[in-house]
C-alpha cells in the first residue's frame, strides 16, 4: 500500500480507538477525523459531498420527524402497557416478545425506521416496570439488525445486491428468511439465559402494570389518525419504491412534510428541533472517513486479497465472505464496504457463471447485515438506538452494546457458517 493508505488506516484507527473509550463525544472526534481526511489532503475537498449517503441522511430526518409527531398522540405508551400486559408483567418475556417484534417489523421496514419507532417504546415500558431500558434498547437494536437481513428492503446491503445480482424479493425472502427465523429462536433462548437474572421485578410492580388502563394513554385521536395514515403510506412507499422509482428517502421526506403540514404549521419548529441531530452529524463524519478509505483504494485492496485466499473456490469463498463481511461489518460501515465487493463478484460470475456463484451473494448479505451487531458503530441502527437511549437520560458506551453485540455476532455468523454450507453445498 502507499504512504497516503498507511496514513488514512492510521488515521481511521485512531479516531476508532476514542470513539471505543468514549474519551471524547463521538460526534466530534467523527467530524474531527473527518477534517483532518479534509486538510492532510487525503481526500480532495470537491469529493467530500458525494461520500456522504444523503438518502440515509434524509431517511433519518424524515422519519425523526414522524416518529417525534406520532409520539404526541400517546400510542407509544399504549403499545408499552398493552405489551406488557400481554407479557403479565414479566421482564423477560416482555424483553423476548418486543425482539421478536423488531425483527419482524425490521423485514418489512429498513431497519432504522423500526428503530425510530420501537426504541420509544421500549423506554417506556422499562420506565414503567421500574427497571433498566439499556438490555431492551441493545436486544432491541440486535434485532432489527437481524430482522432485516430476510428481506430485500430490510437492510441497504440487500437492496444494493439485489439490484447487481437481479434478485428479487421473493429470492430473498425464499434464501435468507429461514435463516432468520431459526435466529430468532436461538436469540430468544440468549436473551432469557443473559437477563433472566437481571430483569426481576417485584410483584407488586407486575399488578401495577396489569391495573394499567391503555386506552387512557391515547392524547390526541384526531393527530393519531392522520400519523396513522400518513407512516402507513410510507410504509407502502417503502415497499414499493423500486416499482415507483422513488427513494425511499424521498418516499419518508414526502411523508414527513405532510404529516407537519396536517399536525399545524406553528408547532415545525419543535419537530425539526427534537430530530437527533448529534447522531445525524455523527454518521456524516463516518460517511466521509469510510469514504476517504474508499477513495484512497484501501477497501477495493482489502476485498481483492480476501477473494485471492480461495483461488475462486465457491464453497471456500462463501464462508470466508461471511466472516471477513462480518468482521469489517463491525468496523466500517457495510454500504460501502459491499459497493466496493458487488464489482468484485460479479467478475467472479463472468468467468464462472452467474448461477454458479449466487450463493457469494448469500453470503455477502449475510456477512454484511449480521456483522453490523458487532460493535456500536456497525450499523445504522445502533447508532440511532444509542443516540435516543443518551437523549432519554440513559448512557449506553460503546463497550457496553459492544460486548453484547460481538457475542451476539459471533452465535449469528457460526450458524450462518453451517446454514450456507448445508443449503447450498450439501443439497
Amino acid at each position: 500500500m502507499s504512504l497516503a493508505m498507511w496514513i488514512g488506516v492510521g488515521l481511521f484507527v485512531l479516531v476508532y480507538i476514542i470513539i471505543s473509550t468514549d474519551l471524547i463525544n463521538k460526534t466530534v472526534v467523527a467530524l474531527l477525523g473527518a477534517s483532518l481526511f479534509i486538510f492532510t489532503g487525503l481526500i480532495k475537498s470537491e469529493n467530500v459531498y458525494g461520500f456522504i449517503d444523503w438518502n440515509v441522511v434524509f431517511l433519518l430526518v424524515s422519519m425523526m420527524v414522524i416518529v417525534n409527531i406520532t409520539r404526541k398522540t400517546g400510542i407509544f405508551q399504549y403499545i408499552a402497557i398493552k405489551t406488557a400486559k400481554l407479557a403479565r408483567g414479566e421482564p423477560i418475556a416482555i424483553l423476548i416478545l418486543m425482539a421478536m417484534i423488531t425483527c419482524a417489523l425490521s423485514a418489512v421496514l429498513d431497519n432504522v425506521t423500526t428503530v425510530l419507532i420501537i426504541m420509544p417504546v421500549l423506554i417506556l415500558i422499562a420506565v414503567e416496570l421500574g427497571t433498566s431500558p439499556i438490555p431492551f434498547i441493545i436486544t432491541g437494536a440486535i434485532a432489527s439488525n437481524v430482522g432485516g437481513t430476510a428481506t430485500l428492503i430490510g437492510d441497504p446491503p440487500n437492496i444494493m445486491i439485489g439490484s447487481a445480482a437481479n434478485l428479487d424479493f421473493i429470492s430473498f425472502v425464499v434464501n435468507l428468511g429461514p435463516l432468520v427465523l431459526i435466529l430468532m429462536a436461538v436469540l430468544a433462548l440468549i436473551y432469557y439465559l443473559m437477563y433472566r437474572k437481571e430483569l426481576v421485578v417485584s410483584n407488586e410492580r407486575k399488578a401495577k402494570i396489569m391495573d394499567f388502563d391503555e386506552s387512557k394513554s391515547i392524547t390526541d385521536k384526531k393527530l393519531l389518525v392522520k400519523c396513522l395514515t400518513v407512516l402507513g403510506l410510507v410504509i407502502f412507499g417503502f415497499l414499493f419504491h423500486g416499482l415507483l422509482k422513488i427513494d425511499a428517502a424521498l418516499i419518508a421526506l414526502a411523508g414527513a412534510s405532510v404529516l407537519m403540514l396536517l399536525a399545524g404549521s406553528h408547532e415545525v419548529d419543535e419537530f425539526i428541533r427534537d430530530v437527533e441531530w448529534g447522531t445525524i452529524f455523527f454518521f456524516v463524519g463516518l460517511f466521509i472517513l469510510v469514504g476517504g478509505l474508499v477513495d484512497l483504494g484501501i477497501m477495493k485492496v482489502l476485498a481483492a486479497k480476501i477473494l485471492a485466499l480461495t483461488d475462486g473456490n465457491i464453497m471456500t469463498t462463501s464462508i470466508l465472505l461471511i466472516w471477513v463481511s462480518g468482521f469489517l461489518s463491525a468496523v466500517v460501515d457495510n454500504i460501502p464496504y459491499v459497493a466496493t465487493m458487488i464489482p468484485l463478484i460479479q467478475d467472479m460470475g463472468n468467468s464462472l457463471g452467474q448461477a454458479q456463484i449466487e450463493p457469494l451473494w448469500w453470503s455477502l448479505a449475510i456477512g454484511a447485515c449480521f456483522g453490523g451487531n458487532g460493535t456500536l458503530v456497525g450499523a445504522s441502527a445502533n447508532v440511532v438506538s444509542v443516540g435516543l437511549a443518551n437523549k432519554s437520560g440513559y448512557k449506553i458506551s460503546f463497550w457496553d452494546f459492544t460486548k453484547v453485540g460481538s457475542f451476539i455476532t459471533l452465535i449469528t455468523l457460526v450458524i450462518s457458517t453451517a446454514y450456507v454450507y448445508i443449503r447450498y453445498f450439501v443439497f
